[in-house]
């Protein structure tokens, strides 16, 4: 009998530790994302500015996530990301972006400012306005990162939108309720809810006061998760963080 109820006392417990473990969310931001009646499409693409210009073999890709509620703190005012009639945010695309081939194992740059860049039109913004709701950064991306590996802005946001959109990331309001976290355990529970990806394969960005701000995933040149070369940038796995809840 003591042994039968070691073993239900033990069920419990774990019971109990499975249920605080945070599960997961999308990428995607919320259903209450409304896109805005009055969208003012850029006037004008750009030409780039030959210093700026960076050209080079596509080896691989970083799918940059940003953490609306660290962004929001230091946004301007006005700032369409950060305007609640939008929507409340929680982690939206700061961009995917081409990197160049590793060189010994360790980060080689990247290109960018490939190519002129058309201005992103209406239809483009409105499909992806929830997930990246600001029109400035979108064609900001666009000119710096994606006429390095599209031939237009709307094959560039079908592809970002395409791994956006399968990308699970644990609840980050348990995250929020602990006072400090480290930037491993956040990294190791994304992973877990993404068949395939491991820990290494990730990177956490934190502001200089210790925020979250950012999680980065690291693409092979088929867009699937890798290892991330020696040298991306991103906090230590062991540097502890907080996590800002709201906006």
């Amino acid at each position: 009998m003591a042994s039968i109820l070691r073993q239900s006392e033990a069920a419990l417990i774990v019971g109990l530790v499975l249920a605080a473990i945070p599960v997961a969310a999308h990428a995607q931001t919320p259903a209450s994302c409304r896109v805005p009646e009055r969208i003012n499409p850029p006037r004008a693409g750009s030409t780039p500015d030959p210093d700026q210009m960076r050209r080079m073999k596509v080896a691989g890709y970083t799918l940059a996530l940003s953490w609306t509620p660290q962004y929001c703190a230091r946004a301007r005012d006005g700032d369409s990301q950060c305007d609640i009639r939008n929507g409340r945010f929680g982690f939206v695309l700061h961009g995917l972006w081409p990197d160049g081939a590793a060189k010994d194992g360790r980060s080689a740059g990247w290109p960018q400012y490939c190519a002129p860049a058309a201005p992103v039109n209406r239809a483009v913004i409105t499909a992806n306005f929830c997930m990246m709701p600001s029109v400035p950064l979108m064609q900001h991306q666009w000119a710096k990162h994606g006429t390095c590996m599209a031939r237009s802005p709307e094959n560039y946001f079908a592809r970002a939108r395409a791994k956006y959109e399968k990308i699970l990331l644990p609840d980050m309001a348990y995250f929020a309720r602990q006072y400090r976290v480290t930037a491993g355990q956040i990294a190791g529970a994304s992973a877990r809810k993404n068949p395939g990806m491991g820990i290494d394969m990730i990177r956490v960005q934190a502001s200089d006061n210790g925020m979250l701000s950012e999680v980065w995933i690291c693409l092979d040149a088929r867009f699937r998760p890798m290892r991330c070369p020696a040298g991306k940038a991103g906090v230590s796995p062991n540097a502890r963080i907080s996590v800002r809840a709201d906006y």
